[in-house]
């Protein structure tokens, strides 16, 4: 089992992109296909009770924007030059988020920048919103991160069905590691044993040794107990579900999802 195609998630005319360089370094390891993809949108214009806006003006936006593309596109080329692999290059005049989650058919990993503010939704992803909607997993990079051994991994584990998807989604990553360890926050300290011995044994029949660690939930956040302890493991990468329930819910009452995606400091591994 492996990652046959690769697709990174570039913002418009980045300077150097240290995650291009993470994707192209896991292209690498499991000779994937790297497709690079990138859109933005032209910005809304008053329909109503507003300024004109003339048909020369409207074309020399998009001329721009499709400029900036073009320059995106050189720096994706020019941060994978070194490495020898197959690579594509996607983008178009849309909404970034609409445009990757159509072309997301076309991977078996995608691969997001953290969320760092506001998002602008013609210029700008929510990565949350790809958990959601890709149907594929997604790695989610923190600014600055370039390189992912993922030598060491924790799952971040809770029943459910996004945290299974994540672990199997996962697989060709977890074959590669030296160590995993299955950690569950729980108060029920029982059944939190069984569920994570259950789900080593699931690894071991696949030939991956998993150590297992539960925790009883403290006064940090979940999201806060699972960093650190990945961050004592000395991993850096942390496997885990996207979103419990509904984004709203998570969105209002918070959510362990939303705070890695807010301010982790290592590499997220999320499905839906």
């Amino acid at each position: 089992m492996s990652f046959a195609t690769l697709m990174v998630h570039m913002e418009i005319a980045p300077k150097a992109d240290a995650r291009v360089r993470l994707a192209a370094g896991l292209a690498e390891r499991f000779a994937s296909t790297l497709i690079g993809i990138s859109a933005a949108v032209l910005p809304p214009y008053p329909a109503e009770n507003g300024y004109f806006v003339t048909v020369e003006f409207y074309e020399q936006e998009r001329r721009d924007i499709l400029a900036v593309l073009e320059k995106t596109q050189a720096s994706f080329r020019s941060a994978v030059a070194p490495a020898s692999l197959d690579i594509e290059w996607r983008s178009g005049v849309d909404l970034p988020e609409a445009f990757v989650v159509a072309e997301a058919r076309s991977a078996d990993l995608v691969i997001l920048g953290q969320s760092s503010g506001p998002v602008d939704i013609g210029r700008s992803l929510d990565p949350g919103a790809l958990i959601l909607k890709t149907g594929r997993p997604v790695l989610v990079v923190p600014p600055g991160v370039d390189t992912l051994k993922a030598e060491r991994i924790v799952i971040g584990w809770k029943d459910g069905r996004e945290a299974r998807r994540a672990v199997q989604n996962a697989l060709p990553l977890l074959h590669e590691a030296n160590s995993v360890t299955i950690l569950e926050v729980s108060n029920d300290e029982a059944a939190s044993r069984r569920r994570v011995d259950d789900l080593a044994q699931y690894l071991a029949r696949h030939r991956i040794t998993a150590a297992t660690a539960t925790q009883a939930a403290a006064a940090e956040s979940v999201a806060d107990q699972l960093v650190n302890f990945a961050r004592a493991d000395g991993a850096d990468l942390i496997v885990t579900g996207g979103y419990g329930h509904s984004r709203l819910g998570e969105w209002i009452f918070g959510g362990v999802t939303r705070d890695l995606l807010k301010s982790s400091p290592m590499c997220c591994f999320f499905a839906n």
